[in-house]
């Protein structure tokens, strides 16, 4: 019985060992749930996708408000006039291209019909314009004028005149004052208004 008696308190002393133990490894298992759930610290960084630069265009001519005005890119025309309050009711939009993409800088005119009309009475399919033309050496040789001489014509900025000049380079000498309708933003309303301003020379300048 003595024997007995001296065995019991190392069982539970062995009990208790068991029980620490277990409380230990539950609290562990406990602990490393926690953070595999806890969502992480700090907040998630968000990518903003670049929003492109706006087209800043010049419209003039027979609109409500004329203006400079930052469109989309990849607007036409048409939406540069109706930014523009849209046409008054003595506009010619249909002597534009309202499809045409708008490019940074351009000059969009809307001609009203008194203006059209004029022009479409008065064409001529030579080059030399048939009503009270400058002198010859008064106007622009389109082949020989350089970019800031092309900026002094009716209708010409910055951007037309170096189309004019690439286009030149690209293709050669103007054959015809009418040639200039193959460069892009040049429509036959604005070529009357350059033609008493300029003729064509095609003789070979010497180096």
């Amino acid at each position: 019985m003595t024997g007995d008696s001296q065995k019991t308190p190392s069982r539970w002393l062995d009990i208790a060992f068991g029980v620490v133990v277990g409380v230990l490894v539950s609290t562990a298992l406990v602990a490393a749930l926690i953070l595999v759930v806890r969502p992480p610290f700090g907040e998630p960084i968000r990518l903003v996708r670049a929003t492109p630069s706006p087209l800043v265009v010049h419209v003039a001519g027979a609109v409500e408000k004329p203006g400079v005005y930052a469109l989309p890119r990849g607007s036409r025309v048409r939406d540069a006039i109706e930014a523009a309050g849209g046409p008054l009711p003595q506009a010619d939009v249909h002597a534009l291209n309202l499809a045409q993409p708008l490019q940074d800088g351009q000059r969009i005119y809307v001609p009203p019909l008194s203006d059209t009309k004029t022009s479409r009475a008065s064409s001529s399919p030579i080059d030399e314009p048939t009503a009270t033309p400058l002198p010859r050496e008064a106007r622009l040789n389109l082949n020989t004028a350089t970019e800031k001489e092309l900026e002094t014509l009716p209708g010409i900025g910055p951007v037309l005149a170096r189309r004019i000049v690439v286009y030149r380079s690209m293709h050669g000498p103007f054959q015809t004052v009418d040639d200039l309708l193959a460069v892009q933003g040049i429509g036959p309303v604005l070529l009357e208004k350059i033609r008493p301003y300029v003729y064509v020379d095609r003789t070979p300048v010497p180096p």
